[in-house]
């Protein structure tokens, strides 16, 4: 594997990057890419001055294919599911720029994300079906609670493409964009996510996952509330804004 060909982290002041690099094969997930990708979601995780996570595609046409097919059969395992959960409890807020198309195991990489950004003309298609694949549990978990049943079983069971604007009425994207206007609005999503108090951002994503999946600790969210009401961060935010 060239080395060229692993997804790039970039850190750049509070925004890091993490770029898939297969344009030529439509950006596809390789079995050797795991353990980069985890190395970068540990890297980013531990720098303190970054604030939100970025992850695109190179290229025009495709976001990522997905797992590799070849090898779906022999080393599909427990590795990707993995990672996909550490990248949705990633305590960051996750912005995922979808350069292109998004087919498979990166429409689930791509759910673990908080905002997903699209480009209009692109597509979305799970065949796990028409492989013959069942779906693990966290993917099917994540289709049914950020898309809802209708829309996880049109994907799933039929195995049929979504175009852009689909996409976007269903929830799956946030924002719907022209191709040249994608960096603008991730750059505009950055800029809002940055000028928030960090700790509210993670500690309301915790949260906001929790209620996704039907989990309401409210014990915990009122002491979340009443810690940041006393916070001198509040404070001084509201008296910046008074002046």
């Amino acid at each position: 594997m060239k080395q060229e060909e692993f997804p790039q982290l970039n850190i750049d002041g509070a925004r890091a990057t993490i770029r898939f690099r297969r344009p030529a094969e439509a950006n596809r997930i390789d079995p050797s890419d795991l353990a980069v990708l985890r190395a970068h979601l540990e890297r980013v995780t531990a720098a303190t001055s970054v604030r939100v996570l970025v992850i695109t595609g190179t290229g025009d046409k495709t976001f990522s294919s997905g797992y590799t097919i070849h090898a779906i059969r022999e080393e599909l395992d427990e590795r990707f599911e993995s990672l996909l959960d550490t990248l949705e409890s990633l305590p960051l807020p996750v912005v995922c720029a979808l350069n292109g198309s998004v087919y498979g195991g990166a429409i689930d990489l791509a759910l673990c994300c908080d905002c997903r950004i699209g480009v209009k003309g692109s597509l979305m298609l799970m065949p796990a079906a028409r492989f013959g694949l069942h779906y693990y549990p966290g993917g099917i978990r994540r289709y049914v609670t950020r898309l809802g049943l209708s829309a996880a079983k049109k994907l799933f069971l039929t195995a049929q493409p979504v175009e852009a604007e689909e996409m976007l009425r269903i929830g799956f994207l946030t924002e719907l964009v022209e191709p040249e206007q994608l960096e603008a609005m991730v750059s505009q999503y950055v800029a809002a996510i940055v000028e928030c108090e960090p700790n509210v951002v993670r500690s309301m994503k915790h949260f906001l996952n929790q209620a996704a999946e039907g989990e309401f600790d409210v014990p915990a969210q009122r002491a979340a509330y009443e810690k940041f009401l006393k916070s001198d961060e509040l404070g001084r935010r509201l008296a910046a804004r008074s002046k």
